[in-house]
């Protein structure tokens, strides 16, 4: 018989730690890999923030995502209505990236398909859904509760540039996203406006980029760009239109007058006026100003500020305020109009140096300058003041009404005088009969016709006809006659000449042999006398044998005649 052998303690110890220990180690990696799991998620992990939108279309929880450029930083937790259930919570997990960005001066925004700014944005959206957009700003304390916006920023990157101010007394069409334009390039945008001093004027913000924000400069000019500027010129209609953008949007332009193009850069931030127009900001380039008034007693109808001041055509200045006031002096009403003139716009006027402008103002004076009103437009009616020198116009000297210099004015025919010689010109037109005059011409038609379809008319025109073709035959006869003749008429005219002469004293010696005074005139009335009586004779004797034909035979009857 084999022998049996019963266990030992110490061996059966050794077979449980080692079960034991088999059995932990799974645990023991799974707890581990959990850790590992949790460390780097946490580790991952950023702030979570609130952000406050007035709607979160397209935005979907455990889906939407958090993203600057493009970069994941978060994920969309919970959306919730705000309390005053006007606005909606949006709850996001950030990433441990995002950290650092999350500050007071970071910008949030819904992406979505938008048109903003003329350009259409966020057509990726379509396809992976709306997502929170945002734009971190410059330094700034860290934040964890935010109000997003509705529109995103103009610029969302960092661009190469500088901003500056333009201040304005109307905003106008300029809007957020306008386009700056420089010499018809489209160089920057608009940021913005302050609405803080909206009482007294509007402070634009714009941006302009890099190269180009160094072309601004201290004497730079900036204007309105917006809409289409359509006016009447010497060449005919002149439209101008920065782009089809400006005209949609609006838009700013600016440029840097002649000979200033040296001129200091203008620093971030400057301060610019922004005109009205182009025209308006070339005149600013000018630096002296002359204020006028001229007190005018007829109509000024379609004359108002911003009115042109012309000089022989040209313009020189800019009418800054028209008014009525009444003359206590003279009994009547007076419209004062102020002007300002700039003498930097005539050439080589600086050349003539006087001490004062009242000196220089006195020298035109004295020339005959004087202000008149002008019609620069008869389809609008509009007014403009023109300064001519007037031949023999009296001498004067300047003199002030305020801190203006008084110009002279003096009557013109202007728009007025045209219409009322127009209006009394369309009186006389109307006071002609024309109705009177239309029947009469209407009747002398009817008897022309008449007259005219006669059968008799018709033979004497075709008679006419006949008879003007004849005597144009006859006519060509003649010429072809006298042709050989007409070179005989000088021989011809020498010897009618001489039959003349002949014919002449042929005349005269008949005259003084036989005329009025002469014996034989005298012979001659005896002889007719004598001869008459001859006659009567005779015609007696045959008027009794006609009666009486046997007194031929039996003689004169005793009765007499009868």
């Amino acid at each position: 018989m084999s022998e049996v052998r019963e266990p030992t303690v110490g061996s059966a110890s050794v077979r449980a730690a080692r079960r034991l220990s088999v059995i932990w180690v799974i645990p023991i990696v799974a707890i581990a890999v959990a850790l590992w799991l949790a460390w780097t998620t946490l580790s991952k992990e950023g702030p979570t923030i609130t952000i406050s939108f007035e709607g979160a279309e397209g935005l979907q929880a455990g889906q939407s995502q958090l993203k600057f450029r493009d970069f994941p930083l978060g994920t969309v937790k919970k959306l919730a209505l705000a309390p005053d259930r006007r606005h909606v919570l949006v709850t996001i997990a950030t990433t441990r990236d995002a950290a650092p960005l999350l500050t007071d001066t970071t910008i949030f925004w819904v992406e979505k398909p938008r048109l903003f700014a003329g350009t259409l944005s966020g057509l990726g959206t379509l396809i992976s859904g709306s997502y929170v957009g945002m734009m971190p700003g410059a330094g700034g304390k860290a934040k964890r509760d935010f109000v997003g916006r509705e529109d995103p920023p103009v610029l969302q990157a960092d661009v190469p540039g500088r901003s500056f101010r333009l201040r304005s007394a109307r905003l106008n069409a300029v809007s957020v996203g306008s386009p700056v334009f420089f010499r018809d390039l489209d160089v920057g945008q608009v940021l913005g406006w302050d609405v803080g001093d909206m009482a007294e004027s509007v402070t634009i913000h714009i941006f302009v980029r890099a190269p180009f924000d160094k072309y601004v400069r201290e004497e730079t000019r900036f204007w309105n760009a917006s809409g289409v500027s359509i006016r009447l010129a010497g060449a005919g209609v002149d439209v101008q239109l920065e782009s089809l953008r400006a005209l949609l949007l609006g838009g700013v332009a600016f440029d840097t007058p002649r000979g200033r193009s040296t001129a200091a850069a203008a620093p971030a931030d400057h301060v610019f006026p922004l005109f009205a127009n182009q025209e308006t900001a070339a005149a600013a380039s000018y630096s002296r100003k002359i204020p006028l008034v001229s007190y005018f007693g007829g109509s000024i109808r379609g004359l108002a500020a911003g009115s042109a001041v012309t000089l022989r055509g040209m313009t020189v200045g800019r009418v800054t305020d028209v008014r009525l006031s009444y003359d206590p002096k003279t009994d009547a009403v007076l419209a004062p109009v102020h002007f300002e003139v700039e003498p930097e716009r005539v050439l080589g006027i600086g050349e003539r140096a006087y001490a004062t402008v009242a000196e220089g103002l006195d020298a035109l004076l004295r020339r005959g300058l004087r202000a008149s009103l002008q019609s620069s437009n008869l389809i609008t009616g509009q007014q403009e003041v023109a300064l001519e020198f007037v031949a023999g116009a009296p001498a004067t000297t300047a003199t002030m009404d305020g801190s203006s210099f008084v110009v002279p004015a003096i009557d013109s025919v202007g728009l007025s005088g045209l219409t009322a010689a127009v209006g009394d010109l369309m009186a006389k037109v109307s006071a002609i009969p024309f109705n009177t005059i239309g029947k009469n011409l209407a009747s002398l038609t009817e008897n022309l016709n008449d007259i005219t379809a006669a059968p008799q008319v018709r033979q004497t025109l075709v008679s006419m006809a006949a008879t003007m073709a004849s005597a144009q035959a006859t006519v060509e006869n003649l010429d072809k006659g006298l042709s050989p003749a007409a070179k005989r008429l000088p021989d011809l005219a020498k010897t009618l000449q001489k039959t003349l002469n002949d014919a002449n004293g042929l005349m005269t010696s008949v005259n003084s042999a036989y005329g009025d005074n002469t014996r034989f005139q005298r012979e001659l009335e005896r002889l007719l006398v004598q001869l008459n009586d001859g006659v009567r004779s005779i015609q007696a004797l045959s008027d009794l044998l006609t009666r009486h034909p046997e007194a031929l035979v039996k003689g004169r009857p005793h009765g007499g005649l009868e």
